[in-house]
């Protein structure tokens, strides 16, 4: 009886400590006289989180509820502390001006038990400016000319793919989020990687199945995932991880096997491999990342691929669902894209020819402002940082600051009417007049996305081919409004997207 009473001061004691510690982090805003919404004991302000709403929207609604306050609203990411950027000149500064003192994104990976999370998105200080520094040329004018051939085949069998889709469909309804996918993979695989997929005739695709459960199927629960999120260094020294098993076992065998396979039988390539390949054997490298281990370089092959895969096929295919709604705009596309390709020399459109395109940039550009791939990015104090202006306002050196994206692009004083879909608020003169963070389609500043001009180049070519051959409307299997998934990261929807193609 003794032992037992013992037992239950002990526990009731521990459960004491327990709610005392969560309080006083939760305390964190208030002490500091920053506006903030009062958090929940477990979830902050994320009690929504993976269930009724994405993190994406949480962040939105907060920035439209507290904009004017101040440069940031304080926000709890479960028990963590972290500052949402709510002013213009304060987001330029932390992404741009102030760079120096926000390399770090200060999002959770484990190196060690989850090696495709250590990737260059991740990855932090030091390592993250080197592994920058190295991968880059694979990026550059030259590179995207060279894989130009091998994307213009890639897109020459989707168009094929498209065709028997259309005759088979009823109505020539397409699923197309799902066969722009597959096509974002063929394309990725081909020329990063030297792998034929086979993904825009295999529906059972493991490419494709793994590489979209990765962005929108969590490994844990919410709970879980609320630690992991409120306690990142703990649950890193607990060896927690956050990639699905079935994904890392695949994308790791098939990363490691591709590799060895290049090496044993000297197979050369001028692609992104190829480069990690050489930086891998390369252990006389000074830049520290000579010598990468098998899992350091099937991490950032991982995420090349994700990048690859997800942005430009959600990108054009939410361009399609709007044109589809909006005939005028749609002819009018069709128009520039047809007297751009009379003027190449062949039935190809050039290389060249993609950046003559205006108004194909223009829709490309609004379709990433309304549906932005990354709704939200975060950057990381490293040391405090006094907000210029605001002597109350200080981001503690390891606090994370959070971009809200999504509700920048739906700010009614930057972009009037932001439900609207309106290309030309990319005219030339509209961009003159807007600050870079108004758009954040690519990020900003020197971590944007390295893969920028490849993400244009297949997502100016992808649409380019599909308006020239179709006109197409909304078919009725389509839900409108779309409803998006509340568990995953990038703008992912619940339901198919429908459109009725009909060839020209």
């Amino acid at each position: 009886m003794e032992f037992t009473s013992v037992l239950l001061y002990l526990l009731t004691a521990l459960i004491s400590v327990a709610v005392l510690f969560l309080r006083r982090n939760l305390n964190y805003w208030k002490k500091r006289g920053i506006p903030h919404d009062a958090p929940h004991m477990l979830f902050g302000n994320m009690q929504d989180y993976r269930t009724k709403r994405s993190l994406s929207q949480i962040m939105a609604d907060y920035y439209m509820k507290f904009k004017g306050t101040g440069p940031f609203a304080g926000l709890y990411l479960g028990q963590r502390p972290v500052a949402l950027l709510l002013d213009i000149p304060t987001i330029k500064n932390v992404m741009i001006k102030d760079f120096n003192n926000f390399t770090d994104r200060g999002m959770y990976y484990n190196e060690k038990e989850d090696p495709l999370t250590g990737h260059l998105f991740f990855i932090d200080s030091h390592k993250w400016r080197s592994m920058r520094n190295k991968v880059s040329p694979a990026f550059t004018s030259g590179k995207m000319k060279f894989m130009y051939p091998t994307v213009l085949e890639v897109i020459s069998d989707f168009m094929t793919v498209l065709d028997e889709h259309v005759q088979k469909g009823a109505n020539g309804a397409v699923d197309v989020r799902d066969l722009l996918g597959r096509l974002g993979t063929e394309i990725i695989g081909r020329v990063a990687f030297g792998i034929e997929c086979n993904s825009l005739k295999n529906t059972e695709d493991e490419f494709v199945r793994l590489g979209r459960k990765s962005l929108e199927v969590p490994r844990h629960n919410s709970l879980i995932m609320a630690f992991i999120d409120s306690f990142p260094k703990l649950a890193r020294a607990l060896g927690m991880r956050i990639l699905p098993e079935d994904v890392h076992q695949f994308f790791m065998k098939t990363i490691v096997d591709t590799v060895k396979y290049r090496e044993e039988n000297k197979i050369q390539r001028n692609d992104f491999l190829n480069i990690l390949i050489e930086l891998k054997n390369n252990k006389e490298d000074k830049s520290g990342l000579g010598g990468l281990s098998y899992e350091e370089l099937a991490a950032q092959v991982f995420v090349f691929f994700l990048g690859g895969f997800e942005t430009s096929s959600s990108t054009v295919t939410f361009a399609l669902f709007e044109l589809a709604q909006n005939q005028e705009m749609q002819e009018r596309l069709r128009q520039e894209v047809k007297e751009t390709l009379k003027k190449c020399d062949s039935e190809q459109f050039t290389y060249e020819s993609l950046s003559e395109m205006p108004y194909l940039n223009k829709v490309l550009c609004e379709s990433l402002r309304k549906y932005p791939v990354l709704p939200f990015l975060t950057r990381q104090a490293l040391k405090d940082y006094a907000i210029p202006g605001y002597p109350k306002y200080t981001i503690e050196a390891g606090t994370m600051a959070f971009i809200p994206t999504l509700g920048i692009h739906n700010d009614p004083e930057l972009y009037p009417n932001p439900e609207q879909f309106d290309p030309e608020r990319f005219s030339p003169e509209m961009t003159r007049n807007r600050e870079s963070v108004e758009w954040l389609g690519f990020g900003d500043g020197p971590r944007n996305c390295i893969g920028l001009r490849f993400g244009k180049l297949q997502s100016r070519l992808s649409l380019a081919n599909i308006v020239n051959r179709y006109r197409f409307t909304l078919s009725s299997k389509t839900k409108v409004p779309l409803e998006f998934k509340p568990e995953a990261p990038t703008m992912s929807t619940v339901h198919p997207i429908y459109l009725n193609f009909e060839e020209i």
